[in-house]
């Protein structure tokens, strides 16, 4: 599906609900079953200073993640975006699929509040692309609209 298709359907999926973990599960389904070349795609959040494993499609994952700790950890402790073409590359990258090659996490930061993050997996190197961190960066945009935290 385009990513235009794609933002439509989300906002359409989204827009009359407002529980996070509903708007979550929607997110990841439509974006694991939407583009091409994920193996993962869901969210984290954190409870009490920990990144706690949340709504996703995929392989079963990690449960728990420190701050500062694999890519979703160093995304909340940076609070920005972190693409990463290979994660073999990656100091402390945590493998909870040994088939993941790339990811990019996205914080979900509302009103200054850090929520989570946005997780996506694939099993291709380089997958995602400057390009594709904007439309992540959308993504989770329009769930944190749409969602009371």
């Amino acid at each position: 599906m385009d990513k235009n298709t794609l933002f439509t359907q989300l906002e359409a999926l989204l827009s009359a609900e407002t529980d996070p973990v509903a708007n979550m599960a929607n997110t990841a389904a439509l974006v694991y079953n939407g583009l091409a070349g994920l193996n993962w795609a869901g969210f984290y959040l954190l409870k009490e200073g920990v990144l706690v494993l949340g709504p996703f499609q995929g392989k079963p994952a990690c449960v728990r993640i420190s701050i500062g700790r694999g890519v979703c950890g160093t995304a909340v402790q940076l609070r920005k975006t972190v693409l990463v073409p290979d994660v073999h590359q990656f100091p402390g990258h945590i493998a909870c699929d040994s088939a993941s090659q790339s990811e990019i996490v996205v914080p979900l930061i509302k009103n200054g509040v850090m929520l989570g993050v946005l997780d996506i997996d694939s099993p291709h190197k380089g997958r995602f692309s400057q390009e594709d961190q904007l439309f992540f960066e959308k993504v989770a945009e329009i769930l944190l609209k749409n969602c009371h935290f």
